[in-house]
């Protein structure tokens, strides 16, 4: 199994992009992360809350003066652009360029570019290949952690890693159940004169089932539904 694609900042402006993007990261289980000519130096006292607790990404962080020195070991480069013009690389999805990474031999990285104007043309130059998105063409504006998070969850689909846990789901209510509630609910429609006139009072006993059969209820929420009826069906008290 090839390693865990490397996240490459490139130029990255404010400490809190970087803190959001190390967020996006950890979420997928992705946790190297370099960072080429932060301009406002490392480490910045803006990322650590905007990562929320993704702080070994941060911790783990390394600083490198140049694209070419951060790369310089990858044998794999991606790079994140929605320009596409004049390009002759490669371009493909984030989903393909996952299963790429999956597959490589040797270390992957994936570039982004600084937040107002992503990777320069030169930076471009350096990558195999160009990841990016089907997106609106009147509107092509991802922040740094969009981004991110796109090619992360990618990743993260070719790989094992846990669900949300799951939440155990009340029963099912049984015939008898249901049987019970419509009995009920008629019970407190009859003298009401719901059911008139009397020659659609099987059409509309009909329908009033079906209404009550076809969502999947469960046993406590028929007992709810009961509940309901019950005190509606009091009298209230005379008024003094």
């Amino acid at each position: 199994m090839s390693a865990p694609p490397i996240i490459i900042l490139c130029r990255p402006q404010l400490g809190e992009n970087i803190g959001k993007a190390a967020r996006a990261m950890l979420n997928f289980g992705l946790t190297e992360m370099r960072l080429v000519a932060p301009r406002d130096g490392w480490p910045n006292p803006d990322a650590g809350p905007a990562a929320s607790g993704a702080d070994i990404v941060l911790a783990n962080a390394q600083v490198f003066p140049t694209l070419a020195e951060a790369t310089a070991d990858i044998a794999h480069v991606y790079a994140t652009t929605v320009r596409k013009r004049g390009v002759t690389k490669p371009v493909i999805t984030p989903e393909a360029a996952a299963r790429e990474v999956f597959g490589n031999t040797g270390r992957s990285a994936i570039l982004f570019g600084a937040e107002r104007s992503g990777l320069e043309s030169d930076e471009v130059n350096v990558a195999r290949a160009i990841i990016t998105v089907p997106i609106n063409p009147e509107f092509g504006s991802l922040n740094l952690a969009q981004a991110v998070i796109l090619c992360a969850y990618e990743w993260s689909k070719t790989q094992t890693l846990a669900s949300p846990p799951k939440t155990d789901l009340e029963p099912p209510a049984t015939q008898f159940e249901l049987d019970g509630l419509i009995a009920q609910l008629d019970a407190m429609l009859e003298p009401l004169n719901y059911f008139t006139p009397i020659d659609r009072a099987p059409v509309t006993r009909r329908t009033l089932r079906n209404l009550l059969t076809k969502p999947a209820w469960n046993a406590l929420e028929v007992r709810t539904l009961r509940g309901v009826l019950t005190t509606l069906s009091k009298r209230r008290p005379p008024e003094k």
